[in-house]
């Protein structure tokens, strides 16, 4: 591999599924993995095999069905968590076991209560444990950037020694600025035998907003792997943001003079798909993926843009994923227009997929006057990422405000073909909608989260609405559009209430098959 390539390490699965709230059930966890494969990154860490039975399922999985990346799982450095990672890589066309142990003087004090020469003995035993089972090893000293430098240059000598090819060098609370982490990376070069012969890897969270900052300065010192995650997820506040290290080596090549094999084009995609199975939504301002990355308000910037894009802009938003222009459909356009449209937004529906999309379409075209690339992507998700109906709404009405009592009335279709209506009250409309639909479904579920937001633009955009609960120890999201917030509210809870009434029918008949994505 040459100098000027950057590795690109995806920890979204493993560091990204550990932010509160982005768990990921098994379907999800492989679903990620082959859009990560098809965007091109070179390692998928898919997880902690001995932290849950969950986590060796997946990344055994992982290993098995998806081609092209090394996959890689975590370990501390002791024998039951290095077997554990081999016996869930051992079936991977190219695996890696990532070992790791703390080094810093808090951590050395306080969490392992062991002296340094301890650190480095375990160490060694790790990555030679590792390298027993001919795979590639990577070592990361935890909490790399706040070790003292000698000592941290010790441990990375040593466990070279021991045949780690990868030396990750994390900061693993987001402590480290710019300049000190370069500094770090560049004694190490100075002052570590062999190290110009194994690849420097960085790991940089973003708890003071430097994550990707302080990977681009490793960069210049001579690291060439970058850890980092799908729309910056991860512990606290989150990791190096994919996204965001790439088109900074693509926009200024002229400065890092570094290639990656990221097909940027499914940037934006990816991030979707990550933000969808998770729940956790992009902020509308984040760089290169949030809704306004490409859009422009200020009369000045727009005269600039007609007269020439790079005045504003210094990406092409189609090389991330974005159209350019937003879609403007109306009650009059017919199938075959919106099919093509679909398709050039990176969505392959069959004819009955398709056909639901169409009807969808058209009732909302007689409700707004303008719809828009977004519009059509939600309609396109939903009809994709549907499960099984047992109840369908009908109707729903309700009515809230000042000095009245916050009441609503459904009517749902169950699959069976007949009519369920009910009516009652709640501490507020949304709340009384809610309450109905569980009591005509016989169905009770625990709201961990609720939220509403636009999917577009205007006064008759879409909201959508988007459901955490909880059912059963498990958890179940639920999600709709409609340009009636009330609409789509029920919509997503009633989504959440079928997919409850699917795992109890999974359970009493496991040859029901698998459930789909939660």
């Amino acid at each position: 591999m040459s100098d000027n390539r950057l590795i690109i390490f995806d920890t979204t699965l493993r560091d990204g599924e550990q932010s509160p709230g982005c768990s990921m059930n098994l379907a999800e966890k492989i679903e990620i993995a082959h859009a990560l494969a098809e965007l091109g990154v070179d390692v998928i860490e898919a997880g902690f095999p001995i932290a849950s039975p969950g986590d060796f399922e997946a990344v055994k999985t992982i290993a098995e069905q998806v081609t092209g990346p090394i996959i890689c799982g975590l370990a501390r450095c002791n024998n039951d968590d290095i077997d554990r990672a081999w016996e869930a890589l051992r079936n991977a066309s190219k695996p890696r076991i990532h070992v790791f142990l703390a080094t810093s003087a808090i951590h050395r004090e306080f969490k392992l209560r062991m002296a340094k020469e301890e650190i480095v003995r375990r160490a060694v035993a790790g990555v030679a444990r590792a390298k027993n089972y001919g795979v590639e090893v990577e070592f990361s000293p935890e909490d790399a950037a706040r070790t003292e430098l000698e000592f941290l240059a010790e441990v990375v000598e040593r466990v070279i020694e021991a045949g780690a090819t990868t030396v990750n060098i994390p900061d693993t609370v987001g402590y480290a600025v710019p300049e000190q982490y370069a500094a770090a990376i560049r004694y190490l070069k100075q002052n570590v035998r062999g190290i110009d012969n194994v690849v420097i890897s960085v790991h940089c969270h973003n708890d003071l907003g430097l994550a990707v900052a302080n990977s681009l300065a490793a960069l210049k010192e001579g690291a060439r792997q970058v850890e980092c995650t799908i729309n910056g997820l991860g512990e606290r506040a989150g990791n190096c943001a994919l996204e965001e290290i790439i088109m900074a080596i693509r926009t200024r090549n002229d400065f890092f003079k570094l290639d990656s094999g990221i097909q940027t084009r499914r940037l934006m995609p990816t991030s979707r798909l990550v933000a969808r199975v998770t729940g956790m939504q992009v902020q509308r301002n984040k760089a290169i993926v949030g809704q306004n990355a490409f859009a422009h308000e200020a009369g000045i910037h727009q005269d600039g843009m007609l007269k020439h894009a790079q005045t504003y802009e210094i990406m092409l938003p189609e090389d991330v994923g974005v159209s350019r222009t937003e879609l403007v459909l109306g009650k009059h356009s017919g199938r075959h227009a919106l099919s093509q449209r679909i398709r050039d937004l990176g969505y392959h529906l069959d004819n009955e997929q398709l056909n639901k999309v169409f009807d969808q379409f058209k009732t909302l075209a007689d409700r707004k006057k303008t719809i828009y690339d977004g519009d059509i992507e939600a309609l396109a998700e939903l009809v994709l990422h549907s499960g099984p109906v047992v109840w369908t709404l009908e109707a729903v009405t309700c009515n809230g405000g000042s000095g009245t009592v916050p009441s609503a009335a459904v009517a749902l279709w169950h699959k069976e073909g007949v009519i369920h209506r009910d009516a009652g009250t709640g501490d507020g409309p949304i709340d009384a909608v809610f309450k109905t639909i569980e009591r005509i479904t016989n169905v009770y579920v625990k709201l961990r989260k609720f939220s509403v937001t636009s999917v577009t633009e205007d006064e008759d955009a879409q909201g959508e609405a988007q459901i955490e609960a909880e059912y059963e120890g498990r958890v179940l999201r639920g999600r709709a559009v409609s340009t009636d917030i009330i609409d789509a509210s029920a919509l997503a809870y009633l989504q959440v209430i079928n997919r409850a009434i699917l795992r109890e029918q999974i359970k009493m008949n496991p040859q029901t098959g698998p459930l789909g994505s939660a």
